[in-house]
């Protein structure tokens, strides 16, 4: 058994809209108007609203209000961000042999209302949020301290090179994803173990990694 764990925006959500359109409506609410692009996103060195923003070259004391704002503005919607073609199917095989988790920039009732209405909350042991405190390494130690006995293999899936970083400071191995924020050239940059472009191909990696698993304990 190995635990995986995932990241949430452009890995199991598709939130590239809402990452602009709010931004946008919040620089615009700050008096800060700006036309944010999915290469604003491609460019930072970590994946979060606090770098979004800087990137954005908002004042530096407008930041934590264009983090706070966006948030706000993800916990407000109607209905969840949409989940990514065939990673339903990802998060429900993968979790039959393995323990599962998400630790994300976004917040966790965001996450929450997410797996609820595609009906995956069964299948995730853990959400760890924006709101809980430390970096995105210690975030992930302590989801490994919470769900392992310290033996399990552990993986890193996410589409952003902070998570590729995140996840060997943190001694773990990473999955890079190519639907996400950053495009797999940008990834490649911070030499993930390794980058799908599918989750066809993430599921087809999941299903070698149980196998490799299982032969290591024999």
């Amino acid at each position: 058994m190995a635990i995986i764990l995932f990241d949430f925006d452009g890995v199991l959500a598709n939130t590239l809209d809402d990452l602009l359109n709010f931004a946008r409506e919040v620089c615009a609410q700050l008096g800060f108007p700006r036309d944010p692009t999915p290469a604003d996103l491609d460019v930072l060195e970590t994946m979060s609203f606090v770098d979004y923003g800087r990137q954005l070259k908002l004042p530096p004391q407008y930041i934590e209000a264009f983090v706070n704002q966006c948030l706000q503005m993800f916990n407000q919607r109607s209905h969840p961000p949409e989940i990514f073609e065939g990673m339903g199917q990802v998060i429900i095989e993968a979790a039959k042999d393995n323990t599962i988790a998400i630790v994300t920039g976004n917040t966790t009732p965001t996450v929450e209302g997410f797996l609820k209405e595609n009906n995956l909350g069964e299948h995730i042991k853990l959400v760890i949020g924006v709101e809980q405190k430390g970096s995105r390494p210690e975030k992930i130690k302590r989801a490994l301290r919470e769900l392992g006995q310290g033996e399990e293999v552990a993986y890193m899936v996410g589409d952003a090179v902070s998570d590729i970083r995140a996840a060997r400071e943190a001694s773990i191995k990473s999955i890079a994803i190519g639907w996400g924020h950053q495009s797999p050239a940008r990834l490649m940059t911070a030499s993930p173990d390794y980058l799908v472009n599918s989750p066809q191909e993430l599921l087809e990696l999941m299903k070698k990694i149980q196998k490799e698993v299982k032969t290591q304990k024999q």
